[in-house]
């Protein structure tokens, strides 16, 4: 039996944080259709007590930027760089999903954080073509910027993809692919040593006197002298129970409270993972080979039997066709294919506040049911800075617990919004303060109390030369505003005075 040599494919996603933040803001980085090229985008970490470069995209690097330099000398080199906080977590997420992708090629994949996946491939790359058409077709599916290599380990496909070219001869590569550290690549450039070929022709022992034995490990490794194993993360089982029956059975109640048991034994599975379901499905096996199927989805995660089994009897008397037994059910299997982290939570003393929000997530998930997912939707917070885009709705099973600002973090909004604003005409007593009278819809009304400004800047950084007096956005002072007979408006004077030739009132909202 022949067997095939190892073969280690590396996958290297240099811009992987900023691609991910650039589909987030809804851009791309690539050129626009008007062919302009999208301004140079790069994440910012504190570290220490400066500002700093924790990740640059294309368009920054041919500006001379890179990882690690100050905030403050990199917008001196580039004065329209866009910035944005660096975000590991959701960076090393991304980086998971990609992992999970990469199981359609082999189950043998590791992270080489924190933008790298190894890929033992040996023995399998036929199966998609070959290595090249492999790489490719994996590059495809990650959807980022990429480059790889091949390699006879997984040290050798990483320091190539990092930093070799296409020919694969790791003797060719700089001294920087041993990845120590700047006081350790100064000496090795320092004695001469520009690339591992020149490192290999020295004996170890003279290596590891000189320059640490790190420096022999890494050597070997990428030589392909010393074993260079991987990690591949082992997916997790899925959580499953079945129940199978040496006679069929025929009543509903019955299958109902097998169904119970087996929501028992995946609710033990959860809560040993710390998990909870947002997705059940239910399948029922009948005696003459017909199957039929329950499948319901949830706005939380959740183990809890008795809630899963109460959406199970919604979903039933729902159904245009209720469950025909036949001649009975000889098996019932249940799944959970999608699960998300649920951990024990502290109860308030009143609890009040928790039973309120429990309620409310077994309301949207009884509505979901009888309505579909998509028709039941809740208002999410968003970090906006104007108000109509402060909230967005988006279906209740997409939406995430958050916590909405209150009145101590910013003055009290209105309950109706007008979208768009109305214009309204405003007489005041200075140019820049509150209105003493204005006119609504053909209607005078004189101004009994008001209070204000409150100052909302535009978000010049979504738009084009917006931070410049008069560009794209203008500043906004509202002001609450209570005329003789008692109704409450929400207005704001568009622009400062001084700055912009032409100033404007807009009606936004009605306090109840």
């Amino acid at each position: 039996m022949q067997t095939d040599k190892r073969l280690c494919l590396a996958l290297w996603f240099p811009f992987l944080a900023c691609e991910r933040m650039r589909a987030t803001m809804g851009t791309s980085s690539d050129r626009s259709l008007d062919g302009v090229a999208p301004e140079p985008l790069a994440l910012v970490a504190r570290v220490g007590s400066a500002l700093r470069l924790a990740a640059v995209d294309r368009q920054a690097v041919e500006q001379g930027l890179a990882a690690g330099m100050t905030l403050a000398d990199a917008r001196a080199r580039c004065p329209t760089l866009v910035t944005r906080p660096a975000d590991p977590v959701a960076d090393a997420q991304a980086l998971d999903h990609l992992l999970e992708a990469m199981r359609h090629f082999t189950p043998m994949v590791a992270l080489d954080a924190p933008n790298g996946l190894i890929l033992d491939i040996s023995g399998c790359s036929h199966l998609f073509g070959g290595p090249k058409a492999l790489a490719q077709q994996a590059r495809a599916i990650a959807g980022y910027a990429s480059r790889h290599a091949f390699g006879p380990n997984a040290m050798a496909a990483r320091a190539l993809a990092r930093h070799g070219g296409s020919g694969g001869d790791v003797a060719a590569l700089p001294v920087a692919a041993l990845e120590l550290d700047d006081g350790g690549l100064a000496a090795l450039r320092r004695a001469g040593l520009r690339s591992i070929g020149d490192l290999a022709q020295r004996p170890m022992g003279m290596i590891a006197a000189r320059f640490g034995e790190q420096a022999v490990t890494r050597l070997r490794q990428i030589l392909g002298e010393a074993p260079s194993p991987i990690a591949p993360r082992r997916p997790s089982a899925p959580i499953r129970a079945e129940a199978r029956f040496p006679e069929p059975i025929a009543r509903t109640e019955d299958v109902m409270d097998v169904i119970e048991d087996l929501l028992d034994q995946a609710a033990r599975q959860m809560e040993a993972r710390k998990l909870g379901g947002r997705r059940f499905v239910i399948r029922l096996l009948r005696s003459d080979g017909a199957r039929q199927g329950l499948a319901i989805e949830t706005g939380q995660p959740v183990r809890d039997p008795a809630a899963v089994l109460r959406l199970l009897r919604e979903r039933i008397d729902t159904m245009a066709d209720p469950l025909d037994p036949g001649f009975g059910f000889d098996a019932v299997l249940l799944a959970v294919p999608r699960v998300e982290p649920l951990a024990e939570r502290q109860q308030a003393m009143d609890g009040e506040a928790q039973a309120a929000e429990e309620g409310i997530v077994a309301l949207v998930d009884r509505l979901g049911i009888r309505l579909g997912p998509d028709n039941v939707r809740r208002l999410q917070p968003c970090d906006r800075h104007l108000p109509e885009g402060a909230q967005r709705l988006l279906p209740a099973t997409q939406s995430r617990q958050q916590l909405w600002p209150t009145e101590e973090d910013r003055p009290p909004r209105p309950l109706l919004l007008f979208d768009p604003p109305q214009p309204v005409a405003v007489i005041a007593g200075v140019p820049d303060g509150p209105p003493q009278r204005f006119r609504w819809r053909d209607r005078l009304h004189e101004v009994r109390l008001a209070e204000g400004p409150e100052r909302i800047a535009a978000e010049w950084w979504r738009r084009r030369a917006g931070h410049q007096p008069g560009g794209a956005g203008k500043t906004r002072d509202y002001y609450r505003i209570e005329d003789s007979d008692g109704r409450r408006y929400w207005m704001f004077r568009h622009g400062l005075f001084g700055e912009e030739t032409e100033i404007r009132w807009y009606l936004h909202g009605l306090f109840a």
